[in-house]
């Protein structure tokens, strides 16, 4: 099975290292990072895609992400 996930957060230390943790888990990154301004919070926001491939696991909505 292929899993998605979009992980987001500020822009700071903290979104990198969310992002590397998955890295280390054997998540791959999905096309390029997106940033967008928060109006609410006046800060800048970050998004990655990121996927991985599971094989012998057959995907159903009730799939925990963060548990792969």
């Amino acid at each position: 099975m292929r899993l998605y996930r979009f992980l987001t957060g500020p822009d700071d230390s903290g979104f990198c290292h969310k992002v590397t943790a998955a890295l280390n888990k054997g998540w791959l990154l999905h096309g390029n990072p997106t940033y967008a301004f928060d109006l609410e919070t006046k800060t800048m926001r970050c998004g990655q895609a990121v996927y991985k491939e599971v094989e012998g696991v057959d995907y159903t909505p009730e799939v925990r992400l963060g548990d792969y």
